[in-house]
């Protein structure tokens, strides 16, 4: 026999309904969140020529922004003159690399396809000879679809132009746009954060200020880390194909560098088509070196340099990783790729933060959180936006 039930305990209907009201209220709510995401990737797509260059200029404003703001404190420059200073050097700078390299590059694109697409030949043969069980017609397809793409993207490269003149306006618009952006937020992105406290009030006003400094020094810590991991992996890479006599050495590094801005991705990318170039010019036993030579310096990369110098800074698995630049070059293309990690990023500091103070609110221990340095506040920048408020309030 059961227990008779207390009039107080809840009746098997009242707990099975409870759980579905609880589900249903929760289902909307999730379809409510990925209406608005879906929303915001739509407004994104539509505005992407006003989105796109705001968000270049952000990169470029956390590499620019140290060098700018040491010339404020050194040499005592105003705030405009040392954000021109630093965009007018380096535009030289890069330049005068690419005037040093381009011509090298240039010539030797056309050839560099040509030889992935010779090595994807030979890498057909040797398949085919082989005792895989891999058909002909198959192989066949995936090496005609690889050279084709491989022939484009060479007549692309040596025509040097953009296909339409529309698309080299919109390029040029675009980075004009950019450098301008970049001059504003170098010269003024100091005084955002400390205006949306003032507007937003003092209930969501320091939320928002923690998270922003949070987001920024996540992104200029990325930036910054991809750059000199990129520079570094081009530097190690192009020694080895030297030294092995792999040709178009000088091309391949400079793939890598780029190629370090869409991780994991265009690592892959990169060295297997350095492998196919040795493979053409060289034979077998230099492309199974350029192969040790590219994993290794890949290993040294994943477990040496970017757990050093990027810490747990970012924290997202190269799951997430991976499958950000898979949705970001579907949905925006090649813009897409490289700066879907950062955005990704960006938005896992907010997701941490919101979780710090649902812990906080639950009496959960809180996460220790890195330091961001470029969230400090330097007390001669205080100085200066207090300055400028005064003078702004006179007038």
């Amino acid at each position: 026999m059961h227990p008779q039930l207390s009039s107080s305990t809840p009746s098997r209907e009242e707990v099975v309904g409870r759980g579905i009201d609880w589900l249903a209220r929760w289902t909307v709510r999730w379809l409510l969140v990925a209406l608005g995401a879906v929303a915001l990737g739509w407004l994104v797509g539509k505005g992407w020529s006003i989105v796109l260059p705001v968000v270049l200029a952000l990169i470029l404003t956390t590499v620019l922004q140290p060098p700018a703001r040491w010339l404020e404190r050194r040499w005592r420059l105003p705030a405009a003159a040392a954000a021109l200073t630093v965009i007018l050097v380096g535009l030289g700078l890069v330049t005068a690399l690419g005037v040093t390299i381009a011509p090298s590059v240039g010539e030797q694109a056309v050839e560099l396809a040509d030889s992935a697409s010779l090595g994807l030949a030979e890498v057909e043969r040797l398949v085919a000879d082989s005792s895989l069980q891999i058909t002909q017609t198959q192989v066949e397809t995936f090496v005609e679809a690889a050279q084709d793409r491989l022939q484009s993207s060479a007549s692309s490269i040596a025509s040097g132009v953009l296909v339409g003149v529309g698309a080299v306006t919109s390029a040029l618009i675009t980075f004009v746009l950019t450098l301008v952006l970049s001059f504003f937020f170098i010269k003024d992105g100091r005084r955002f954060l400390p205006w949306l406290h003032q507007l937003t009030g003092e209930r969501a006003g320091p939320h928002l200020v923690e998270v922003g400094s949070r987001a920024w020094a996540t992104l200029g810590g990325f930036v910054r880390t991809q750059a000199l991991v990129g520079l570094i992996d081009a530097v190690l890479i192009g020694i080895g194909l030297l030294v092995v006599g792999v040709p178009l050495a000088v091309p391949l590094a400079v793939l890598t560098f780029i190629a370090a801005f869409a991780p994991i991705v265009g690592a892959v990318t990169v060295g297997a088509l350095a492998v196919l170039v040795a493979l053409v010019a060289n034979g077998w036993v230099s492309a199974l070196i350029v192969l040790a030579i590219v994993l290794g310096v890949q290993q040294l990369e994943g477990n040496v340099l970017l757990p050093w110098l990027q810490g747990r800074s970012l924290r997202l698995h190269a799951g997430v990783v991976l499958l950000t630049i898979v949705l970001g070059s579907t949905l925006y293309g090649v813009a897409g790729a490289f700066l879907g990690v950062p955005a990704v990023a960006v938005l896992a500091v907010v997701v941490r933060y919101l979780d710090d103070q649902v812990r906080e609110r639950t009496g959960e221990p809180t996460k220790e959180q890195p330091d961001h340095p470029a969230a400090e506040v330097d007390p001669e920048d205080d100085e200066q936006d207090a300055s400028a408020t005064d003078e702004q309030d006179r007038v």
